[in-house]
């Protein structure tokens, strides 16, 4: 299945953008009457097929479509501070992606090397990973914000802060999550949270957890409690 994000498809008839077009003609080589799907990212799956193939303008026409294609009964949220290298950073996303997620919420916290973000470039990330993966929803990535604000938000669920540090005590992420549940999962910077960060967290309601005996890096923590919540769902 050949897979193209498509946000503004509303109809049976749509004319894919230009790199879009390019990439169908020139790199797949994909002409009249061959079969492809779209997405909205919103979670419907849309069965195309090709009635004018042109490295400009694609054109398809609807034939079929799902919709809450592979929807999961509770979401995943991911709160984490970006690392100084951008191409790890881009490396979760890419995974998280690909074994599901729905939030991304770049946090800027006491320890934070990297204090920007390229949105559009982690955007253009994340919807190739869709594309690769086959998937029906696109996450959503926030653009970056304090920590104490964040911590502040209203979130349904469970809420969890990752935590190295055993000065306080701290559960396995299996142990205290509850399937079925939304879930919203801190993770912080390389120099890990500062305690007052800790403290604040929960005072808002996060539980600390451990994320196993190892030391992780930033965006390993990140893939790993993203995977843990969607593994102990399909226990």
């Amino acid at each position: 299945m050949l897979l193209f994000y498509t946000p503004d498809i509303t109809g049976d008839f749509y004319t894919l953008n230009e790199e879009e077009s390019k990439h169908c003609f020139r790199v797949l080589r994909l002409r009249e009457g061959d079969d492809i799907c779209l997405t909205d990212g919103r979670g419907t799956l849309f069965y195309a097929r090709i009635t004018e193939a042109h490295p400009k303008h694609c054109s398809v026409e609807v034939v079929d479509r799902k919709t809450d294609y592979e929807k999961r009964n509770y979401l995943i949220s991911i709160a984490v501070a970006p690392t100084k290298s951008n191409d790890r950073m881009e490396w979760f996303l890419e995974k998280a992606t690909e074994i599901g997620v729905d939030n991304i919420y770049p946090v800027l916290c006491k320890h934070s090397e990297r204090k920007q973000i390229k949105l559009e470039r982690f955007n253009k990330v994340v919807t190739s990973a869709v594309k690769q993966s086959l998937k029906a929803y696109h996450p959503n990535i926030s653009e970056l914000e304090r920590f104490e604000d964040f911590v502040s938000r209203d979130f349904s669920g469970d809420k969890f802060i990752a935590y190295c540090d055993d000065w306080v005590e701290r559960k396995s992420l299996k142990s205290v999550y509850k399937p079925g549940n939304d879930a919203v999962i801190l993770i912080g910077p390389e120099g890990d949270f500062r305690r007052e960060e800790v403290e604040i967290a929960m005072e808002k309601g996060f539980i600390p957890v451990t994320l196993g005996n190892s030391r992780l890096r930033t965006e390993t923590a990140a893939v790993v409690a993203c995977h843990s919540i969607n593994f102990i769902n399909e226990l």
